[in-house]
């Protein structure tokens, strides 16, 4: 066995319709294309979401809401994930939020804190330390 004899798998591939071929082939004359109008052409192309007229669904369906891209985004983590390690990605904003209880002093660095963190992170003799945002 060679490069010269491989063959696909037996029903694997279809075989094409060969058109514009002469009359007798059954697909000569206009090879399926119709008669005139741009898809009749060489080249034509139709613009995407072009539904032959319809109303495309890209304007059908209603918009609505916004995003602002200017919205800080935060990692929640709460005080009884916080022993956890490897909570976050490197570059995600962190915010402690007060779910759980603390009984050591612990000292926190983190983006945000909710008001019941801070709280309890104090109460339980612990500091928190806010890293400043760009």
């Amino acid at each position: 066995m060679d490069l010269s004899n491989l063959k696909p798998a037996k029903g694997s591939t279809k075989e094409k319709k060969r058109l514009g071929r002469g009359q007798g082939s059954g697909r000569g004359g206009t090879s399926t294309r119709g008669h005139k109008g741009a898809q009749a052409r060489s080249g034509a192309k139709r613009k995407i979401g072009f539904q032959g007229g319809q109303m495309p669904l890209a304007r059908l369906v209603p918009k609505f809401g916004f995003k602002n891209m200017n919205r800080v985004e935060y990692t929640p983590v709460n005080l009884v994930t916080l022993v956890e390690n490897r909570v976050t990605h490197k570059k995600e904003l962190v915010k402690i939020l007060g779910r759980g209880e603390l009984t050591a002093k612990v000292e926190v660095r983190a983006h945000a804190f909710s008001a019941k963190a801070k709280e309890m992170i104090e109460a339980a003799g612990g500091t928190c330390e806010k890293y400043e945002t760009k």
